[in-house]
């Protein structure tokens, strides 16, 4: 038989629930970051970034060659500064819907503004090792460091871990200074 424990009552805000992944069941969140800016702070920010990333690759002489033995550390790092940026979304921005605006605004330029450097940022594999690294606990810009050394096929090499380490602080670094010039309204 039907038993009391199944029934859920509302609260006195049900438009407010939380669903279990943390998003807003309504709009309500998204419309108070229109209304305070912060919607659009989280575009530019996305954008800032994308520009950025290119910028970086192109600098360093990155461009991704197929013909290039050395494309597969131009891609790691691709793939390593996309994930200090969305590292860096979640640090820097006020809430998640800030955070995921930066994120998909991020993506969408970085694919208009180069289409090679945009499909080495989506490794959903390398995103799964630094997301570990990350999650693990303390000391985690040491840790995706290492996570970098064994995606580049360099496991337990000290100068590839610093590089990534490096590489992940200096990107992070890059975004939590952007975001912080845009003086996000935070509630």
């Amino acid at each position: 038989m039907f038993d009391d424990r199944d029934i859920k009552i509302a609260g006195d805000k049900p438009s407010l629930s939380v669903e279990s992944n943390g998003f807003p069941q309504t709009s309500e969140e998204f419309q108070i970051n229109r209304a305070n800016g912060n919607l659009q702070k989280a575009k530019q920010l996305g954008e800032d970034i994308a520009k950025a990333l290119v910028l970086a690759c192109k600098e360093e002489n990155n461009l991704i060659d197929e013909s290039d033995e050395s494309t597969s550390l131009s891609a790691h790092r691709i793939v390593l500064l996309s994930f200090a940026a969305t590292v860096g979304f979640e640090r820097s921005c006020p809430d998640n819907v800030t955070a995921n605006t930066a994120q998909n605004v991020f993506y969408d330029c970085l694919s208009e503004l180069d289409s090679k450097i945009y499909a080495h940022s989506c490794d959903s594999g390398a995103f799964s090792f630094y997301f570990l690294a990350y999650k693990s606990g303390n000391d985690s810009e040491r840790r995706v460091g290492q996570t970098f050394a064994m995606i580049c096929g360099h496991d337990g090499d000290p100068i590839y871990q610093e590089l990534g380490e490096a590489l992940y602080c200096w990107f992070l670094g890059q975004v939590e200074d952007k975001a912080k010039a845009l003086e996000f309204v935070r509630r």
